[in-house]
């Protein structure tokens, strides 16, 4: 989770914050840690840098060119009607560990065999220890005419995956009363899997209330072969769209939009991409997702673009004094600020242990979270690790998480807000282990 601070139109906002750092931001300068992204991967890490013992007066510097932060995961409550907007980000300088020097650019190259970066304002940039944590592209142009149709009120047309169209999901669930709804997810990688249905389940949710629900035909279109990655969870998806009378169109990936005839076009990719035509009245739409070019094409990517890390280690294959956390990271899970909670510990353990000269012991087990929201005042906690395996906090509470409860709901609507911002960003907050933190040598 991240917020898309490398995006041209990011780079262009931050120009007056640029030239605010004028005098601050010399033509070349060499930290002993540099960390690439100050979204929730990075700043996590510098903070919990910060407090590591022995790594208190590290030098540590943050390049990112975003004027602001975001919560990312909170846009889904916006989206629903449960929270406003403000209050889902603050100023960079806000959320940045204090003693840590921030660099308001971006990356324009990467060159690891000399400790290097190259930004695109021109400043040269070198490191002992790098950490890579940009996030990923949301890519709104990847789909054919959606653009256009998020610019336009009347469309009907929104997504929950930008800050600049989440407050028109709200509007168009409320204004929706009759029709074809059709909410899509991309083939492929994405950030919070589990959001694309969130956002589903909240509108079916609120047409219930309204009145208005036997009046709408729900489609749930997916570029995945399934409801969810993880078999139990997917199992009990699958069952409550049944329940519900959701239609649903596995392997369907959505490739352009036609706003004006209100047509959607997907390929069918079980069907040798042959093309599928659905009417709409009521679009919600996620973009794919992609690694930033600049990692994508530089030294430190993997086959798949993304940076190319030990699974366990979070330390690069190739590069011993590189890590990477995050979307922007090749770690195989969900990329969720839950699955950051419990990576960054066991990267600041073997970073701070590189620092000291030693071997760092910590691993990284997988784990991840879906808080999932499926209606009002229920949510279904899905929490694993690597393989697709459970692995749930409460389940000694509640016997299993595939259930949807209003005690997991409260903890998405009203406790993990409060908890990123006072905890989460601060270096304090540790997932599944709350404000204790992990052994990490042996999870």
């Amino acid at each position: 989770m991240r917020s898309a601070a490398f995006a041209k139109a990011g780079r262009l906002a931050t120009a007056t914050a640029i030239r605010g750092y004028a005098t601050s931001v010399p033509a070349r300068a060499h930290h002993q840690v540099l960390i690439v992204g100050a979204g929730t991967a990075g700043v996590t890490v510098a903070a919990q840098l910060r407090r590591a013992r022995g790594s208190e007066k590290t030098d540590i510097a943050i390049l990112d060119p975003a004027a602001a932060h975001h919560y990312q995961p909170g846009w889904t409550l916006v989206g629903s009607g449960l929270k406003p907007l403000q209050g889902m980000s603050k100023p960079m300088d806000a959320v940045i560990p204090s003693g840590t020097k921030h660099y308001p650019l971006g990356v324009a190259s990467f060159d690891p065999e000399n400790n290097a970066i190259k930004t695109t304002e021109g400043v040269d940039l070198t490191y002992d220890y790098l950490v890579v944590a940009p996030g990923l592209e949301t890519n709104f142009a990847g789909i054919s005419g959606l653009q256009e149709a998020l610019q336009d009120p009347a469309s009907l047309v929104s997504s929950i995956y930008s800050n600049k169209t989440v407050e028109q999901v709200w509007r168009n669930i409320k204004d929706f009363k009759e029709g074809e709804a059709v909410f899509t997810q991309p083939a492929g990688v994405i950030k919070c899997a589990g959001a694309p249905q969130k956002i589903m389940w909240m509108a079916l949710s609120q047409w219930q209330k309204d009145g208005v629900r036997s009046r709408i035909s729900p489609t749930f279109a997916t570029g995945a072969a399934s409801m969810f990655a993880v078999p139990k969870y997917s199992a009990a998806l699958e069952q409550l769209r049944v329940d519900r009378g959701v239609e649903g169109l596995f392997q369907h990936n959505l490739v352009s939009v036609d706003a004006k005839n209100k047509v959607a076009t997907f390929k069918n990719l079980a069907a040798d991409g042959a093309e599928v035509r659905r009417d709409y009245k009521f679009l919600h739409v996620v973009p794919p997702q992609k690694p930033w070019d600049f990692v994508a094409k530089s030294p430190l990517a993997d086959a798949a673009g993304w940076v190319d890390v030990d699974k366990a280690t979070t330390r690069h294959a190739k590069f011993a004094n590189v890590f990477s956390l995050g979307d922007a990271s090749s770690l195989p899970n969900s990329k969720t600020a839950a699955a950051i909670s419990s990576q960054a510990p066991v990267l600041v353990e073997n970073l701070t242990a590189a620092l000291a000269g030693k071997e760092g012991r910590a691993a990284y087990d997988g784990y991840a979270s879906c808080p999932l929201l499926t209606g009002h005042n229920e949510l279904m906690l899905c929490e694993f690790k690597y393989g697709g395996v459970p692995k749930e906090t409460f389940a000694g509470i509640f016997g299993g998480q595939e259930k949807p409860r209003r005690a997991f709901y409260h903890l998405k609507k009203d406790f993990f807000p409060f908890v990123y911002w006072n905890s989460f960003v601060k270096g304090t907050w540790y997932g599944p282990k709350a404000w204790s933190k992990p052994d990490t040598a042996s999870s």
